[in-house]
């Protein structure tokens, strides 16, 4: 969930650019972005990007729709200064333990069926093209979830996407990106 979003939306850039519907001014911004990072790379020179919260979301919003990811329904984004982010997400959990049975706890299976929102609150720490996080709080529904539940069920969600997510360990970043941050409401990438 957390930052699979980035890497994700960005393999996503081309299964959207093939969508019949127009996308929204936003999501073109986004592409736009990404098409920038891409020539960045291949020029293999130094810059830096902003991506505003909003853009972001309806990026989130509009990609997922048009390209669903396995057990995720939705993602919210909202962006703290200090790498501090917060993230809304509805989760299939069904799809979860059909894709992989036994994976949600069965001491939970009776309280994570279905669709649930599950919010979780993490800070990232981006260093030689590789991201890091750790899990601030979570809550299900209205519960609070244990970091380790919230850190199984990222796991579980991440692992299920094409590209394989293992959020267990650092993960790279995308297009030669060396560091990204947080400000209000805003990212910020630098190659």
């Amino acid at each position: 969930m957390r930052v699979a979003w980035l890497r994700a939306g960005m393999c996503l850039a081309v299964l959207l650019r093939a969508a019949a519907e127009e996308p929204p001014p936003a999501v073109k911004k986004v592409l736009a972005l990404f098409d920038q990072l891409n020539q960045a790379q291949s020029a293999e020179r130094p810059a830096s990007f902003v991506l505003e919260e909003s853009d972001l979301n309806e990026y989130l919003s509009y990609s997922l729709r048009e390209a669903p990811r396995p057990g995720l329904e939705s993602l919210r984004v909202k962006l703290f200064p200090y790498n501090y982010v917060s993230t809304l997400a509805v989760v299939d959990f069904d799809a979860i333990e059909k894709w992989r049975p036994g994976a949600v706890p069965a001491l939970l299976r009776p309280a994570l069926r279905g669709k649930k929102t599950v919010w979780t609150d993490f800070r990232f720490r981006a260093q030689q093209g590789r991201l890091t996080f750790t899990i601030e709080k979570a809550y299900f529904q209205n519960l609070r979830l244990p970091p380790w539940l919230a850190e199984r069920l990222l796991e579980l969600v991440a692992a299920q996407q094409p590209e394989g997510y293992d959020a267990s360990r650092p993960i790279p970043l995308p297009y030669g990106l060396r560091q990204v941050w947080t400000e209000p409401q805003r990212l910020r990438l630098l190659r």
